[in-house]
């Protein structure tokens, strides 16, 4: 496995509001998911920032708020309901170039991971998540979201795929379940960091997929850091070929709660 990337930092303004999620757009939450979780009992909070550098400046339907330098701050509530099951929430808003800011929804996750025994290098599970997006940034008010979850975790390396399936909900558009594949794949750089590449897709309804000259891409450069309880990851991203956005800066930060 020859796979080694040094990927740069974003330094990301934070601040703290309450709600989103985009199709053609940086989404509010840029993450691929792995086995960690919560233990049974114990809360979490991360805190989800990106910001689009270079995003769309043109609605795409009437109501969409163009990405274009806004700020998108998410923060996710969790539970540790069993060793095997963890409950979240999400809260997220965005500030507009204009300063104001805009609660775009509230959803709703639940996540389950197989029990596997410690040392196990192979992990696999299930993300679902349903709840209600504003018009700002979704034409359909309720959609839904099935992540599987399978990847592999060394002391060297990680690697997880999310096979994403997204539904749209409401009356009003198709609600024909759309693939967007995640993948992460990191290396340990140093004790307590690991650096590497994150790919995003957008390839279209499940049952007819867009063309490749139709699909878009995303790939980030990402560094996660684990210091004395404190879980940061930072990432720089470029949108390819048909992407709403070209250079969007996220990052996330987890809060030691133990």
């Amino acid at each position: 496995m020859k796979f080694v990337v040094y990927a740069c930092g974003a330094v990301i303004a934070v601040a703290f509001g309450s709600i989103s999620s985009g199709a053609s757009a940086a989404p509010d939450e840029i993450q691929v998911y792995t086995e960690e979780m919560d233990d049974p009992g114990e809360f979490g909070l991360e805190l989800h920032v990106n910001y689009a550098i270079k995003g769309t400046k043109a609605p795409g339907y009437a109501g969409e708020m163009p990405s274009q330098h806004m700020l998108q701050i998410t923060p996710e509530f969790s539970y540790g309901v069993t060793r095997t099951l963890e409950a979240g929430l999400y809260l997220p808003v965005a500030i507009g170039p204009d300063g104001n800011a805009y609660g775009n929804g509230l959803r709703f996750r639940l996540k389950y991971i197989a029990p596997h025994e410690e040392g196990r290098y192979f992990f696999w599970g299930l993300n679902t998540e349903v709840g209600y997006s504003a018009r700002r940034v979704s034409e359909s008010d309720w959609g839904m979201e099935l992540r599987p979850i399978v990847g592999y975790r060394s002391e060297d390396w990680l690697v997880s795929f999310n096979p994403i399936l997204n539904l749209n909900l409401s009356n009003n558009v198709s609600r024909e379940p759309h693939f967007e594949p995640a993948l992460k794949v990191t290396r340990k750089a140093a004790e307590g960091v690991h650096a590497g590449l994150e790919y995003y897709g957008e390839y279209g309804p499940i049952h007819h997929t867009l063309p490749q000259n139709q699909r878009a891409h995303y790939l980030y450069g990402v560094v996660d850091i684990e210091k004395k309880g404190w879980d940061i990851d930072f990432g720089v991203g470029r949108g390819f070929e048909n992407a709403g956005d070209i250079w969007v800066a996220k990052a996330i930060i987890a809060f030691p709660f133990k």
